[in-house]
């Protein structure tokens, strides 16, 4: 049609474009303002210094959001972002609103178990340092557990694919192995291993080790025989067919191995960590909960949710990267 340009998926939107509509605009800056204005109704029974804290936030975002509003004119970048996320932003906000009218304002959860967003704020405050090293716990076993499940997981998951002895004897040990729960090998992980840090990186690495290990053995079974053909009829060896083309192939369900292996990766470190570890943000969330401080269980909550979907993003980056010729084939 003219004057749309067509998108990735064959849908036509407006040429003006170029210009961020004045409802998408406004969305952030009115709902900030909403949020405010509940916020000195329902926060006027809290203490001072929480209330002060969270308007303090809202003022200082809304600062932000005005200035981007107005930096976009100039930045096509910034324009396109607000294009995209600001709806969700502000939506966002408004679902900070209903929270604080729930708890702050008709208090109709029960208190300390439902703190206001003006709580668990102050609550993110005023153990930041204690947050941030336990981010930075969690992060080494994390990594330290999904590096060493994932290269276990490839070495087996290629072998059982390509080789029939390794098939044969590595399906039943996968089958009976692999569906059994990583939690559920807690008792027995803190008899053997030498200490809590060792055993929660082995629990890890076994909660990736199923997923990975077998959609990679999945996808080196199912390479098409014409590839194979082809790679020998030019004179390659095994090495070659494993290396260049089997694996290669195989990538689309590696990665979906990495994407499950990461998910039970993250059950099973905040699980192992409110066993055993004596740092992490499962360890914290225990603590917290143990004295009853329900404000600093969400401030935890909210900073795995962060922690977790930003390394969930990278990894998105990382197979947009190597499955670069699969954008607009298959949909993920």
């Amino acid at each position: 049609m003219r004057g749309e340009v067509p998108d990735v998926q064959g849908r036509g939107h407006p040429r003006g474009g170029s210009k961020v509509q004045a409802r998408v605009l406004f969305a952030v800056p009115v709902a900030l303002i909403i949020s405010f204005v509940v916020h000195l109704w329902a926060g006027r029974n809290r203490p001072v210094s929480e209330a002060h804290l969270y308007s303090l936030f809202l003022e200082g975002v809304l600062v932000l959001a005005v200035l981007a509003a107005v930096g976009q004119v100039w930045w096509a970048g910034l324009r396109r972002w607000l294009q995209h996320m600001w709806p969700i932003i502000a939506a966002a906000f408004l679902l900070l609103s209903v929270w604080e009218l729930i708890t702050s304002g008709f208090q109709l959860l029960p208190l300390p178990y439902f703190p206001g967003p003006a709580a668990v704020l102050q609550s993110l405050m005023n153990d930041s340092k204690l947050l941030f090293d336990s981010t930075w716990h969690s992060l080494i076993l994390l990594l330290g557990g999904y590096a060493l499940g994932v290269a276990i997981a490839l070495v087996c998951g290629v072998c059982i694919g390509w080789f029939g002895h390794a098939r044969y004897w590595g399906m039943p040990l996968l089958k009976i192995i692999g569906p059994i729960p990583a939690t559920a090998w807690i008792p027995l992980a803190m008899v053997v291993s030498p200490s809590a840090v060792m055993s929660a990186v082995g629990l890890i690495a076994l909660a990736v080790w199923f997923p990975v290990t077998m959609l990679t053995a999945s996808g080196i079974s199912n390479t098409r025989a014409s590839y194979l053909d082809v790679a020998r009829t030019l004179g390659a060896g095994r090495a070659y067919l494993i290396f260049r083309v089997a694996i290669p192939a195989a990538m689309p369900n590696i990665f979906i191995g990495l994407f499950m292996g990461l998910g039970a990766s993250f059950l099973t470190l905040v699980v192992a960590e409110t066993v055993g570890v004596k740092s992490g943000l499962g360890w914290y969330v225990s603590w917290a909960q143990g004295w009853a401080e329900y404000g600093k269980v969400y401030a935890a909550l909210i900073i795995m949710a962060a922690f977790f979907s930003t390394i969930m993003t990278l990894l998105f980056k990382v197979r947009d990267r190597m499955l670069v010729w699969q954008k607009g084939v298959i949909k993920w």
